[in-house]
């Protein structure tokens, strides 16, 4: 859905793109519950406008319209065949299926995640699976590989193809999908940044919540700036590279970090454990996707590594030196004092501060028993008072 968001006049989308990206972030500051209802709406329009194209693709195959389905011209080669291109069609087409990583992000504000977890993933990824792949098939009956390749906006087109005078559903539901997609993004990727802002991997700033909404608005704010800067780049398919490029390189990593866990360290509790013949499969994908991606587009995927290679001096500064200079610290306290202040948030967990245990117990109200449940130190002489 990202090609299609970007149909328009680039200048256009981008700035667009920005505008709804600050909102978003207005939104997911104000309350988890607005971010998530916003998710769970725009979620259900995006899956009502996929029924729809999938149920047009079935009444062109029931008229017979089924020319680029049948064996002997689906798969005939209308370019030449090349196995670099076939790791990036792979790398950008797992893109749109992305979205199960997400979920791990926000395992501590879900109810039961041990049980919820796998059973969302379980449930999610035959379905996108059965809604994109049917889509796909939709669009082949109207259009063919040549057209699909020179479109813009495959969903536009294929509207416009078969919708006559309601074409218009089409781009709103498009805008729909975009507008869903970044507020996902934006909830669950801020949950990771506070993650390791929690465990001193980041500025201690964006490990704090507001003192009444509960939400993490510094990583939000984070997670926002660096959306925008991403909008340097009009060509998508460029920064679909960069992203997938590196988003499966850290996939890999830690698939294989797991399985040398479960050969160092065997007994250690595993709430959540699947066979070692899933992540052996998924490297040896994973290896062909990467190798044969960088042999195809080495420029791309080298300055995608450099983009992720900028962030070993970050934590050399910031994490392995421990003996910084009183100045730096002070700035350091500075910066996170002033942060504090202009967003009005504070730790999850502050002995003895009454007001943050209330901010606290509201977060546990929130986020319904999450994983992680700090534990506030109470007043002893208040207990014991009637």
């Amino acid at each position: 859905m990202l090609k299609e968001a970007g149909a328009v006049c680039p200048a256009v989308s981008e700035g667009l793109s920005g505008v709804i990206s600050v909102l978003l972030t207005w939104v997911n500051c104000s309350s988890v519950r607005w971010a998530t209802r916003v998710q769970d709406i725009f979620t259900a329009g995006k899956l009502l406008a996929l029924a729809l194209i999938i149920i047009m693709g079935v009444v062109q195959i029931c008229k017979g319209e089924f020319f680029w389905l049948e064996p002997k011209n689906a798969f005939e080669n209308f370019q030449e065949p090349d196995i670099g291109l076939v790791a990036l069609a792979f790398l950008q087409g797992s893109f749109a299926y992305g979205g199960w990583n997400f979920l791990n992000y926000v395992t501590e504000e879900l109810v039961d995640p041990y049980k919820n977890l796998p059973r969302a993933i379980f449930i999610s990824i035959p379905l996108v699976t059965f809604v994109y792949v049917f889509a796909n098939v939709a669009y082949v009956t109207a259009m063919s590989p040549q057209e699909l390749l020179a479109s813009n906006a495959v969903a536009v087109t294929f509207g416009e193809k078969l919708l006559g005078v309601m074409a218009w559903i089409m781009p709103i539901s498009v805008a729909l999908s975009t507008f869903g997609g970044v507020n996902g993004s934006l909830f669950t990727s801020s949950r990771l940044f506070f993650a390791g802002a929690r465990e001193g991997h980041l500025p201690s700033v964006l490990a704090m919540i507001h003192v009444k909404r509960c939400t993490p608005i510094p990583a939000l704010l984070f997670t926002c700036l660096s959306t925008l800067l991403m909008l340097v780049t009009s060509d998508m398919y460029t920064l679909i590279n960069y992203v997938g490029f590196i988003n499966y390189l850290f996939y890999g990593v830690t698939v294989a970090g797991q399985i040398v866990l479960r050969w160092k360290k065997p007994d250690i509790p595993r709430p959540i454990k699947v066979s070692l013949l899933f992540p052996i499969i998924y490297l040896l994908f994973w290896a062909f996707l990467l190798i044969f991606s960088l042999w195809s587009e080495p420029v791309v995927c080298g300055i995608g590594l450099a983009i992720m290679l900028t962030g070993v001096p970050v934590y050399f500064l910031g994490v392995y030196w421990q003996h910084k200079p009183k100045c730096f610290n002070d700035f350091i306290e500075l910066l996170t004092l002033v942060s504090q202040k202009m967003c009005v948030v504070v730790y999850p967990q502050v002995e003895g501060d009454s007001g943050t245990e209330e901010a606290v117990d509201d977060v546990e109200e929130e986020q319904q028993k999450p994983i992680f449940q700090p534990t506030p130190v109470k007043d002893q002489d208040s207990e014991e008072q009637p």
